[in-house]
């Protein structure tokens, strides 16, 4: 059974609570203001996952390449977007005449993760690379309150959020990767 995504808590107590001295560092990430907790758990989510903190304070399935969060600008909701690697679709597979002999690479790995081919390896060879985006909406019930300024548990609040939004995502996404190879 797959495991989408999940708070990397040993890593971050074994550095001094690093995420939240990370959030600390990084308050003018947030806006302040907001009565709806989305803005906020966006920003918190943003400052838990790489680039922004690497390793990121949220852990996700090798197959995971990306996961964003942004407000739904119809209606104000939390959505989530979660790009996943993907075996190439039954019909690429079935006959490989498209093939033809030109080189074709599908996902590289290094050392288990899945990356991108670099600039050199796409001077050499053809790359086809599945991948399936997931656009999912995020439940706002369990997500704390936006803290009403700096100085108001911010940290706590981030950690919250980030909890929450990596437990729905892999409510979310885990019966997908359960059928993905």
């Amino acid at each position: 059974m797959s495991k989408a995504f999940w708070i990397d808590q040993d890593f971050d107590r074994e550095r001094d609570g690093r995420y939240a001295v990370h959030v600390r560092k990084n308050l003018a990430e947030f806006d302040w203001g907001d009565i709806a907790p989305v803005r906020f758990a966006c920003a918190a989510w943003r400052l838990a996952v790489p680039p922004s903190l690497s390793p990121g304070y949220v852990r996700w399935d090798r197959r995971v390449l990306d996961a964003a969060c942004e407000r739904n600008t119809w209606d104000g909701t939390l959505l989530a977007r979660v790009r996943l690697v993907s075996p190439l679709p039954e019909q690429l597979t079935r006959s490989r005449t498209w093939w033809r002999d030109r080189g074709w690479q599908g996902w590289q790995e290094l050392f288990g993760q899945y990356v991108e081919p670099s600039q050199q390896d796409l001077a050499r060879n053809p790359f086809l690379r599945a991948t399936l985006l997931v656009e999912v909406p995020v439940p706002l019930a369990e997500l704390p309150p936006e803290p009403e300024g700096p100085h108001d548990r911010v940290e706590e609040s981030a950690q919250r959020a980030v909890t929450v939004l990596a437990r729905e995502l892999s409510a979310a996404l885990d019966p997908i990767l359960d059928q993905l190879p």
